[in-house]
Formats: C-alpha cells, structure tokens, sequence
C-alpha cells in the first residue's frame, strides 16, 4: 500500500478508543513475529491523565541536546498520523510510515491466517508496532515513549523501560479504568516494572498512595516531585522560567517554552527524570527550553491573537481557566469549542463557557463529534452562536479587533484542523 492507503485502512481499523482491545497478548504474538524490535531500544515510558505528551517532548528535546539518537512516540496526532513516530527530533517520512506499516500488516495478516491471533491488531496497536521497528532500525539510543490510554493493559506495555514516568493523574476515560481516582491510579502504575526506577509527578493524595505502594512492592527507587523546591518562578503567557533543587541539592535553572502554569509541573517531571537518566544539567536546561508541543496554549496568529488549546477532559479545561484568568482577564475572549460525544462536555463547559463573552459552539469533522446544538443546549451563556463547522466558526469571528483574544479548544481533532487551516495560510 502508499501512504493513503495505509493512512485510510488504519483509519477503517475504527477508532482508538471505541475499539481498544485490552490485553497484551496479540501486540506481544505481532512482536515476536517481527523480531521483538521493542528490545532493541531503550525507554522512558510515560503514563498519566494530563502532561504525559508535553512531559515527553521534554525529555526528548533534552536527551537530543545530551547527543542521544532519539524517537518520541505520542497519541493522538493533530495533522498526520507521522507526527506520531518521530526520530531525531521529526516525524518520520510518509515513506518510512508506510514500509512500517506494510511490514507489520503482512505479519499481521500471516498470523491471522494461521489463527495465532483472534483479530487484526488496532489502530493503535498496528502504529505501536511499527513505531518500535522504526525505532530498532533506526537505531535510536533512547526513545520517549507516551502511552495511549492507562498503562497496566496498554500496548505499549510490553517494553523494559530505563525509567517509569506518571504525570498527574485525574478523570478520564472512567469507562476503561475505573470511576475512582485510585482505580485510574492503579492502572497508570502498570507501567512500573522491577529493576526500573521511577518519577511521580506531583499528585492528588489519592494517586499517590496507588503510587507510591507499589513502588514500595516492587522495591524499585522513585522520585516524587512534590519533594523538588520551584524557587523564583517567572509566569508569562508564552512560558515560564524557575530554578529547581531537590534533596540531593541539585539546581537547575529551568526555562519553559510551553505556556501554563501547568507546564512547571510537567518541566519539572522531566527534568527529575532527565537526571536520573545521567543527562548533564546544561543539556537539561537547554533541552526544556527548545521543546515544542503544538496544539497546547498555542499562538498561530498575533493579529488577531488566535491561540489553539487541546483542553479535552476537564484537568486539560481546568488548566485552560487558570491560563485565562491569569493572562487573558481583561481581554474580550470569543471561544470557539468543539467536542467529541464520549468526553465530560458538560463539565468542560461549565469550567470555560464564563470566561468567554461569547461561545461558538462547533464540530470538528469527525463522526463522533458532538452535534453543535447539543454543545448550545449546554451553555448557560448570553451569548452563544452555532457554526456547523471550524470555517464557519472562524467567519463569525471576522471582526476580532486588537481587544479580542480567540481561543479555539476542546477535541484535539478541532485543534488539528486549525492548524492545517493557519499552516496553509501562512
């Protein structure tokens, strides 16, 4: 197959959520019949709710800066699906994607055939797949790996990592793992492994005796951030600067290019992780301070201001609302906010529908969005309009003058398609 043809029968596998299959059995059974390329690599594996994919561009930039060959493995990708698989600090080419892609569907279907697998692997499990040949073949020295979704039975549990990750963990996907914060929390620590250190990021007391219990019955050392000191901490709405000690007296002075308060706590989970990798701290600051992590508080236009945020669970709007009410207070803030149907809608709304004065309540396109109507049915709001899609929402807002701040957020589809739109334009 080309590129389309892999990029549309991934697509016709269904979508990644509605049709995760958990369990590790048939990734493990696709693996070995491609040669276990996973155990050609090394890992920091990453878990959590918020923060996990910020946190890996993070280590990744840093461990690049050290001289490492790096991959980086993120879910869900806004444009292309090769933003998923990057090497050495890009995405993989269309050519690269779609040899992975050939290779492991032709093992795929092999195994099908022979009846040593029930079903074609998922979306999500064909790309984890092909990401880890990549990445033997590659020859990458050490590889940034998100997971998709938990991490006890996701398919990127099948690696020996260098080091466990878990960012804050909060509500989401409370089908899947459970509808208490210590139930997510206890499939998040699935990633943890004998013989692999770990870092906590700063949680709720609840994730973090999860956390900190199994790390205990696993004997293995951990780092919590909560025990790290942010000294002198600059905010601004383009990023932030702080210097960082620990127990050990470690300094570091740490520049953030990722906008958000939120984004400290996620620099300084990988700064932590960074050093107990062995990265020396000029590499570290200089790594943190070039990482990129589109489609999160991120500015496509100054004039007018457009700012693009995947704000998609209610932790990611909390984050949002905190941003606004720092930077964004005295500015008209026109929203423009679309939603998929399986998402807490009603409780997004309700944290960013009043900082806004006026909401545009629109679709991305995609068939799970949610109905724009149904999105206006749920603001209580003086002024909402309806646009049944992303151009017809930005035409509502032609008039933006220098006073008006357009923040687009809600389904990292819809932050997607923004980009697309604002990266033609330019």
């Amino acid at each position: 197959m080309n590129y389309p043809d892999s990029v549309h029968f991934l697509y016709a596998l269904g979508n990644e959520m509605k049709t995760a299959k958990f369990g590790l059995e048939r990734i493990r059974t696709v693996l070995a019949a491609l040669g276990n390329p996973q155990d050609r690599c090394r890992f920091v594996h990453v878990a959590g709710t918020n923060g996990k994919g910020s946190t890996c561009a993070m280590i990744e930039s840093a461990l690049r800066a050290a001289g490492h060959r790096t991959g980086l493995f993120i879910s869900p990708h806004l444009m292309e699906p090769t933003e998923r698989i990057s090497v050495g600090g890009h995405p993989v080419s269309a050519g690269v994607f779609t040899s992975a892609f050939n290779r492991v569907h032709a093992v795929v279907e092999q195994l099908l055939d022979s009846g040593a697998i029930d079903l074609h692997t998922t979306y999500f499990e064909t790309v984890t797949a092909m990401a880890f040949l990549i990445f033997a073949e590659e020859q990458t020295s050490m590889v940034a790996l998100e997971v998709g979704l938990g991490g006890r039975l996701d398919a990127t549990n099948v690696v020996r990592p260098e080091i466990a990750v878990i960012t804050p963990i909060d509500f989401d996907h409370e089908q899947f793992l459970g509808r208490s914060l210590e139930a997510i929390a206890s499939q998040k620590a699935g990633i943890l492994k004998p013989g692999a250190p770990a870092v906590f990021a700063r949680q709720r007391p609840e994730a973090d005796g999860v956390l900190t219990r199994r790390a205990a019955e696993l004997n293995i050392p951990f780092e919590r951030a909560a025990d790290w000191k942010v000294c002198d901490l600059r905010l601004s709405a383009r990023g932030s600067s702080f210097t960082l000690t620990g127990p050990s007296q470690s300094r570091l002075a740490i520049s953030c290019p990722l906008a958000g308060e939120h984004q400290v706590g996620n620099a300084v989970t990988a700064a932590i992780t960074l050093l107990r990798l062995g990265i020396a701290d000029p590499a570290i600051e200089q790594g943190i301070a070039s990482a990129q992590w589109p489609g999160r508080l991120e500015l496509v236009s100054e004039h007018p201001e457009i700012l693009l945020d995947g704000a998609h669970n209610p932790a990611g709007a909390r984050a949002l609302a905190a941003y606004l009410d720092r930077f964004y207070q005295n500015r008209r803030v026109r929203l423009i906010y679309g939603a998929m149907r399986d998402k807490a809608v009603e409780e997004v709304c309700g944290i960013l529908f009043p900082r806004a004065r006026q909401v545009i309540a629109t679709a991305p396109a995609q068939p799970r969005a949610l109905h724009p109507e149904a999105i206006a049915e749920l603001a209580d709001h003086p002024d909402v309009r309806i646009a049944a899609t992303l151009p017809e929402a930005l035409a509502l807002v032609r008039d933006a003058g220098e006073e008006d701040a357009i923040v687009i957020t809600g389904s990292l589809y819809l932050v997607g398609e923004a980009r697309a739109l604002f990266k033609g334009r330019r």
